[in-house]
């Protein structure tokens, strides 16, 4: 089996960072969200992964190298336009072949893995098994309407009267038969080739398709408060670590990570938090679900349920929560500020607050 990562979307709705950053990219925890996909997909014991790209090739082969490092083999495939997930399936005809593959969406993050949906593959070997979530508005999504035994009836994209709330999640097990699907449809009337209607075509081809539900905790990372929710639910799983320095004068409470290089001076620290490798927090208060990223400094400030970015600088702030600041982006006040905040603040960005 191979896999087909998709990294080429540009990410509008996660402006401002997007301008700046491919979206797979966001980091959760303080590890790109490109990673956890990989690590899924290596416990899969699949190693073959084509990862197709856009205008920010250059910085997600930048991020992800050949996947040495992962364990992996990394294919690079330009897709030159977003035309459609069934038109990266085209692009990748080449690196697939004739074998099984699974397509992932770059930006998901499920962090329970997907293991047991490829042993439902493994195990009946439908043309095509897609992965499917329950969802109060499935108007957003693709939808699928199933038979009792699990197989795809009906799949339709972004229904406005949606035939059942089972959403697609972007996670798509195939044989090589959906080649030749790709192969007969039309772009839709957006232009693309959409994969449902490829899976579609196999369902009305008498195809076996089939289903397999996810249980597990998945998000799409598409928007800051989705990134800042992932980042909660994976914090929550920290593991204690100090690597770094921490002063007699400071209190970590809970699980805190304080990375190698990171020095924690005059603070009070209340996990799940993790500061990374070369940052300083002096004469902080850092509260629950809190990342902070490489070389940042956060001095005389208070934030919590918060995420900054690789070299951040947060001074005299006493309120962040629910922010979100970018790589060397800098927040700061007049004077010492006390109100309660919540930022969003791009990359290479100068903010000041009321004092």
């Amino acid at each position: 089996m191979k896999a087909l990562v998709l990294a080429g979307g540009s990410g509008t709705r996660l402006r401002p960072f997007s301008y700046s950053m491919p979206k797979q990219l966001i980091p959760i925890a303080n590890t790109p969200v490109l990673e956890y996909v990989l690590r899924n997909i290596l416990d899969l014991g699949v190693s073959e992964v084509g990862v197709i790209v856009g205008d920010r090739a250059q910085e997600i082969q930048e991020a992800l190298g050949d996947g040495s490092r992962f364990g992996a083999r990394l294919t690079y495939l330009r897709q030159e336009a977003p035309l459609g997930l069934a038109h990266t399936v085209a692009v990748a005809r080449d690196f697939l072949g004739d074998d099984d593959f699974v397509m992932y969406l770059g930006d998901n993050m499920l962090p329970e893995g997907i293991a047991a949906i490829a042993e439902e593959f493994a195990a009946h070997r439908p043309a095509a098994h897609v992965v499917v979530y329950k969802v109060p508005d499935p108007r957003a999504f693709g939808v699928a309407e199933l038979g009792p035994g699990g197989e795809v009836r009906r799949l339709v994209e972004k229904p406005q009267r949606p035939v059942s709330d089972l959403a697609l999640m972007g996670v798509y097990f195939f044989t090589a038969a959906i080649h030749e699907a790709v192969r007969s449809i039309e772009p839709s009337a957006r232009g693309e080739l959409e994969i449902t209607d490829a899976i579609q075509w196999l369902v009305s081809a008498g195809a076996d398709v089939r289903a397999g539900r996810y249980e597990g905790y998945w998000k799409d990372t598409g928007n800051v408060e989705d990134v800042l929710e992932c980042n909660r639910y994976v914090l929550d799983s920290l593991r204690p670590a100090v690597h770094g320095a921490v002063d007699d004068a400071s209190v970590l409470v809970g699980p805190v990570v304080v990375e190698e290089g990171a020095r924690v001076v005059r603070s009070r620290i209340e996990g799940p938090v993790i500061i990374g490798a070369g940052t300083v927090v002096e004469d902080s208060h850092i509260g629950p679900h809190t990342s902070i990223g490489r070389a940042c400094a956060v001095t005389g400030s208070r934030l919590e349920y918060s995420i900054a970015l690789d070299g951040a600088s947060v001074t005299g702030v006493q309120g962040l929560r629910s922010s979100v600041i970018g790589r060397s982006a800098s927040v700061g006040t007049s004077g010492q500020s006390t109100d309660r905040y919540r930022l969003v603040v791009g990359d290479h960005t100068r903010v000041e607050v009321a004092a």
